[in-house]
């Protein structure tokens, strides 16, 4: 995804300033609080983020456990192209952190106009939304498994 979107980037008719821009965090940075409102993505051009979930321990204690890290060339909040403008994941910056932050509706704009290219790039997303459901399918199922174990469920089944 990372070369369409590159791509993109540097055509004229796609200017920074307007429709894309640099950002920087330090580590320990929130790029992202889930529940707010966003109408862009990001780009990771350098450093590691951590996505992280949210979890109710024994109904009073809230946990944030890391769900996975990203690095260079990875996206998120790709879904604010899909009309979802609440976040549903926090983004913490691990390192330093350099990114490209993508206004989605210029994007949009921009692939109405070339459908060739928003074809690719709406591939590579949903290619990549496709791998991150494969791998939070897995983790249920493992979860699932050690839950029922730990709980001496499997006696019942």
């Amino acid at each position: 995804m990372k070369d369409i979107l590159k791509a993109i980037l540097d055509t004229p008719a796609f200017a920074e300033g307007i429709a894309w821009q640099r950002k920087r965090f330090n580590a320990g940075d929130a790029i992202v609080k889930k529940g707010n409102i966003g109408r862009t993505f990001f780009l990771m051009d350098e450093g590691v983020v951590r996505v992280l979930g949210e979890a109710e321990l024994d109904g009073n204690k809230k946990i944030s456990p890391g769900l996975c890290d990203l690095g260079k060339d990875a996206c998120f909040g790709e879904l604010s192209l899909f009309g979802m403008e609440q976040r549903i994941a926090t983004i913490v910056a691990v390192t330093e952190v350099s990114l490209i932050e993508i206004d989605s509706e210029h994007m949009l704009m921009y692939l109405d106009e070339h459908p060739d290219e928003g074809y690719f790039l709406l591939k590579a997303i949903l290619g990549v939304l496709v791998r991150r459901l494969e791998i939070a399918n897995d983790r249920i199922g493992k979860l699932l498994a050690w839950g029922i174990k730990v709980h001496d469920i499997d006696k019942h089944l």
